[in-house]
């Protein structure tokens, strides 16, 4: 065979492999699967998250009003206590010592005044019988009276010595979860001069959560929201014993997220809404109430606080991880009838439920959009869809 016969069959050879390889690609393209779904169409409530952060309903310090050593510490960090719970002890022996000189003080006075008193009788029943004189009864009345007053000055200084006594049990406050302490056994503790605090207690149950928001979204919130009726959980006792009705918006039950998932999901309900607007910030201080029945929050965590202002009916969700961004904007990948893959601009709303997301423009319910693998398929390209729930 001539030469240039076989560079011929040899560059023919060579097309033709090249043609074969060309056309195993093109198929392996067209039978790439991909998984792809349905919009869901369901009504939905739309909300603001606003962060924010905790606080207990209490926070009363556990304070020294007495000095002297610490005796004895009586619980441990970071438990629960009761009203009344002796918490520390402080060395008593000088307030005893007061008490018995207090008690003592008090005895004399009574003495003197048992003997002014007869004294007194006496010389009035003298004066009947001109033995003495008027001054000598007077003198003897304001004698009296100065017992008395006696009297009165040693029961105050009886009682006095009692309290700081009673002072050296150092009680809790209120119920809740004691803090560490700040003063350790056999340390001296001034609280004479300035009552030293000694430990915090928390009552944790329920909790607030407080954040700021705008004034746009307070104006979206009474459209969205009737003004709440006066309600027992939002009452205010006076110090003069009535109670007081606080006017709340009614959002009903507000979800709450944190920073890390936690054992329990948790919902308040919004107890106070600021009287007036910070004017350099442009915001509004609001507080939502959560019950604690788990005792798994803390003062000062951080909250997220998932605010309803509106709702929407028969709004189209999309799994939140199948929208691309790019320059021009968001986009979804949507395969048609004849399985070819058309991009798709789209315009997105809200996060649903953590993984949907509201399409307000750009998808049809009817739409077929690809779940995955985003970064495989390209406009135009037929692939095997593979619908998943």
């Amino acid at each position: 065979m001539k030469p240039h016969a076989l560079i011929y069959l040899a560059g023919s050879a060579l097309l033709l492999a090249s043609c074969s390889h060309k056309t195993e690609t093109d198929e392996s393209r067209q039978a790439m699967t991909v998984d792809v779904t349905l919009p869901i169409v369901k009504d939905v409530t739309l909300s603001s998250t606003y962060p924010g952060y905790l606080t207990a309903d209490k926070a009363v310090n556990v304070v020294a009003q007495v000095s002297g050593k610490v005796m004895s510490m009586n619980y441990e960090s970071g438990q629960m206590v009761k009203e009344g719970d002796v918490l520390f002890t402080i060395d008593s022996s000088k307030y005893r010592d007061a008490v018995q000189q207090a008690k003592a003080s008090l005895d004399q006075a009574i003495s003197q005044r048992d003997y002014a008193q007869s004294h007194y009788e006496a010389v009035k029943k003298a004066l009947e019988s001109e033995a003495v004189s008027k001054m000598e009864v007077q003198q003897a009345e304001n004698a009296l009276e100065q017992a008395e007053a006696s009297i009165s000055s040693a029961r105050a200084a009886l009682e006095t010595a009692n309290r700081n006594l009673g002072y050296c049990s150092v009680k809790a406050p209120i119920s809740g979860q004691a803090s560490s302490n700040a003063f350790s056994v056999g340390a001296y503790v001034n609280g004479e001069g300035s009552p030293a605090t000694m430990a915090t207690i928390y009552k944790n149950n329920p909790m607030t959560a407080n954040i700021s928001i705008e004034d746009e979204r307070y104006l979206e919130l009474l459209n969205s929201a009737t003004v709440d009726a006066p309600r027992q959980n939002v009452t205010n006792t006076l110090a003069s014993g009535r109670t007081q009705k606080r006017d709340t918006i009614d959002l009903g039950n507000v979800p709450l997220t944190f920073s890390e998932s936690l054992p329990h999901n948790y919902t308040g309900f919004v107890k106070y809404l600021a009287p007036a607007l910070n004017r350099s910030t442009g915001t509004m201080d609001l507080q939502v109430q959560v019950d604690n029945p788990y005792n798994e929050l803390r003062a000062g965590m951080f909250v997220e606080v998932h605010l309803p202002y509106g709702s929407m009916e028969n709004a189209v969700l999309v799994r939140d991880t199948s929208i691309g961004t790019n320059q021009l904007g968001k986009y979804l990948y949507v395969v048609n009838d004849s399985n070819k893959v058309v991009y798709t601009p789209v315009t997105v709303g809200d996060l649903i439920d953590d993984t949907l997301r509201i399409v307000t423009q750009g998808l049809r319910p009817t739409d077929r959009y690809v779940t995955s693998a985003l970064l495989k398929v390209r406009e135009g390209e037929t692939v095997t869809p593979r619908e998943i729930k």
